[in-house]
């Protein structure tokens, strides 16, 4: 039985933009919650983007972390037996993987089983009064995945970031041989080059403006990559591509890159937005009427995709080795922030 203390190390980013390790009461888990022991946070870009005051919809301060990897310690209501998401029943020592989003299960999305779009939705992590990186924290148990005994926390740690990129591959549209174009190569981009090869994509290109990122796509299969600060970008894809591009991911989301990803997508084509816009963008309507383009956005994931990320995983299409590149303790945190900042990374992972 795991001994449960009064109070924790748990992260907060002030108003002033600084990551901070506090000193905070043990939070205790309502009925249909569970008490949860940290053991690997992933930092994702939206908590550098947010420290920064540049995400659209998290508010500084904020408690971070969403991509989190931990032991059941605790039932809320020992007495009332709750399942994970996956439907197996949840015992203190069971290891799991959050599925951040916490929405209402009343509004029209929700009953569509599209619960990622919940009308009234909270984000564990993001927008929600507690975050992963600490030592302990709750949430409710349907918002949990098991994961499998084979599982290091390092390949755990990477469940949900990739089912980001599996879900926005799922929903495009892309039929096999598709030529696709990934735009920026962090960790979403490259995830984003293994979710479109194992959906049957055909030739793929990948952009950066940085040239050790593009020699990592190349690395783990890219086809193609290309230099997003050069000139005319997208004609650049086209020509590694043989032809325009049946589907581009936009993995960035600014001006430059939407400005490519249509024109690289013409005619006919479909851009999908992946990343995390930090301000309004405009789009050429003309040309998207015009040669008929489809722009489509991608929000988070389903349980669908966290069983296709968990198998890719087992399968070794994505690697802890290619992606976990930076790891720092819970009390050097803000080290990992300024890590994940500069870019040098692909995955910054915090362990407890």
């Amino acid at each position: 039985m795991t001994e449960i203390p009064t109070t924790m190390r748990s992260v907060h980013v002030g108003t002033d933009h600084q990551v901070r390790v506090e000193n905070s009461p043990v939070p205790n888990p309502a009925p249909g919650e569970v008490l949860i022991r940290s053991s690997r946070i992933g930092v994702c870009g939206s908590d550098v983007h947010a420290a920064h005051g540049r995400h659209p919809f998290i508010d500084l301060p904020y408690a971070p972390g969403h991509e989190v990897v931990g032991i059941v310690a605790a039932l809320g209501d020992p007495d009332a037996p709750v399942t994970t998401r996956d439907s197996v029943p949840v015992t203190p020592g069971l290891r799991v993987v959050v599925e951040p989003t916490l929405p209402c299960w009343r509004c029209k999305q929700c009953q569509r089983g599209e619960e990622n779009l919940c009308e009234n939705l909270r984000f564990f992590g993001c927008v929600h009064h507690q975050g992963g990186m600490a030592d302990w924290f709750t949430v409710p148990a349907n918002r949990l995945h098991v994961v499998p005994e084979e599982f290091d926390d390092d390949q755990a740690v990477l469940i949900e970031p990739l089912a980001t990129p599996v879900h926005a591959v799922r929903i495009s549209g892309m039929q096999p041989g598709a030529a696709v174009a990934i735009l920026g190569a962090g960790t979403i981009g490259l995830m984003t080059l293994a979710a479109a090869r194992r959906a049957g994509a055909g030739r793929i290109v990948v952009t950066d403006v940085l040239e050790s990122k593009r020699r990592t796509a190349l690395e783990l299969g890219a086809d193609a990559a290309v230099d997003a600060a050069g000139p005319d970008v997208a004609t650049a894809i086209r020509t590694e591509l043989g032809e325009s591009a049946d589907v581009v991911f936009d993995c960035v989301a600014v001006q430059p890159t939407v400005d490519t990803a249509v024109s690289a997508a013409q005619k006919n084509g479909t851009v999908v937005i992946v990343g995390v816009p930090a301000a309004p963008v405009t789009v050429p309507l003309p040309i998207v009427q015009d040669q008929q383009i489809r722009i489509q956005g991608s929000a988070t994931y389903l349980p669908a995709d966290y069983a296709i990320s968990t198998d890719m995983i087992r399968r070794g299409q994505v690697r802890p080795s290619d992606f976990v590149t930076g790891v720092f303790t819970l009390d050097n945190v803000a080290e990992a922030f300024e890590a994940a900042t500069r870019g040098e990374h692909v995955k910054v992972v915090v362990t407890t």
